[in-house]
């Protein structure tokens, strides 16, 4: 009896084992260029923006600008006024005309001294007629004398730099508007004591031309193309869209938000858009070449991989891909495959590698 067992084992074991059979729908790997957009959230800002501080102490002495008022290149903005200043520059001044007036004599002084040694000196040509001494002595005086001239003359030059350095900070009592723009703030008024340790005098913004600040997601960094027009829109203006170009970008991501800023320049000739505004950009994303997509539902993951089955010869296989976009029930996909393959649409880690596999119905 034993021995019956025995050989009843050994023939079911030498019997080959049939795999299981699955039935289910299939799909054909297709192969094209990846080309969506994504929505980012992005903000709006001037393409300029300064803040006008007075560098010097002073009063207000007149204000012709306001909040909303538009403004030329180089206009006068503020005026203000500083009594100590004056004093200074009078100062300066009477330093000055006192440097010439010296310079002026000491100059008299050079032409009397060299014209004397110049006449003892052609007198000397005849012998005794002047002294070796007094002709020596004339000529030490025109030497002093030409040094005392370019003292004076150096004298003279330190106060004109002096006048003209209060000249220069008597010009920071006009605040000048460094580019043509809109006045965003003024928070001073005729009489206010403004110094540069106070607040801003005035904000100024240009916003013919904005800036639109898009932080790209570090897996949409490699579409970003310089000169590249992306469309964007603005809940103030929902049935419009705008445009932008891209223009620069950090080139280095933010390790918290693992995005990178990249910046689009947005003509704004009408003044419809305004910096601040929220906008929502559609960043286009896209490959260099072309890339394989699959159904959505035939990437199966798991703890310890993420794949697709593939239908070879009727026989199933695991193929390792990654996870690239989606682009409505399709997903594009990184791995073994290629175009005209076919997978299982609805894939799960029960159909085993080996399992036979019959199309349920055709792929689509």
């Amino acid at each position: 009896m034993r021995r019956f067992v025995l050989t009843f084992a050994s023939a079911l074991a030498a019997q080959p084992v049939t795999p299981p059979t699955v039935t289910t729908d299939l799909a054909t790997v297709v192969s094209r260029k990846l080309d969506k957009t994504v929505a980012i959230p992005s903000d709006l800002v001037a393409f300029q923006s300064v803040a006008l501080f007075a560098k010097v102490s002073g009063f207000v002495e007149s204000i012709e600008v306001d909040r909303g008022s538009w403004v030329r290149r180089d206009q006068v903005l503020a005026v203000l006024v500083a009594p100590e200043l004056r004093a200074r520059t009078a100062e300066a001044e009477a330093r000055l005309e006192a440097a010439v007036s010296q310079a002026a004599e000491v100059e008299a002084k050079r032409v009397t001294a060299r014209g004397t040694y110049e006449r003892l000196k052609a007198a000397a040509a005849t012998p005794g007629v002047v002294a070796g001494n007094d002709l020596e002595i004339a000529e030490k005086s025109f030497e002093a004398a030409g040094a005392s001239a370019e003292a004076a003359a150096s004298g003279v030059k330190a106060a004109h730099a002096a006048l003209d350095a209060v000249k220069d900070m008597e010009s920071y009592l006009e605040l000048r508007a460094p580019f043509g723009g809109i006045v965003t703030e003024r928070n001073a008024h005729r009489g206010s004591l403004l110094g540069p340790s106070g607040p801003a005098v005035l904000k100024l913004e240009q916003v013919s031309k904005l800036r639109l600040v898009v932080p790209v997601p570090e897996i949409y960094v490699g579409a970003i193309s310089p000169g590249a027009r992306v469309a964007f829109q603005v809940a103030a203006f929902p049935d419009r869209s705008f445009e932008g170009v891209v223009a620069r970008s950090a080139h280095s991501l933010d390790v918290k938000t693992r995005s990178m800023m990249v910046e689009l320049d947005v003509p704004n000739p009408d003044r419809l858009l305004a910096p601040g505004m929220f906008a929502n950009v559609q960043w286009p994303v896209s490959r260099a070449g072309a890339s394989v997509f699959v159904p959505a539902t035939a990437v199966v993951r798991t703890s310890e991989r993420q794949f697709v089955v593939r239908v070879e010869g009727g026989v199933a296989e695991w193929v390792d891909v990654r996870r690239g976009e989606a682009e409505g029930d399709l997903l594009e996909v990184f791995g073994d495959l290629h175009e005209g393959e076919t997978v299982i649409r609805r894939g799960n880690d029960e159909i085993q590698p080996g399992s036979r596999v019959v199309a349920r119905t055709e792929a689509r």
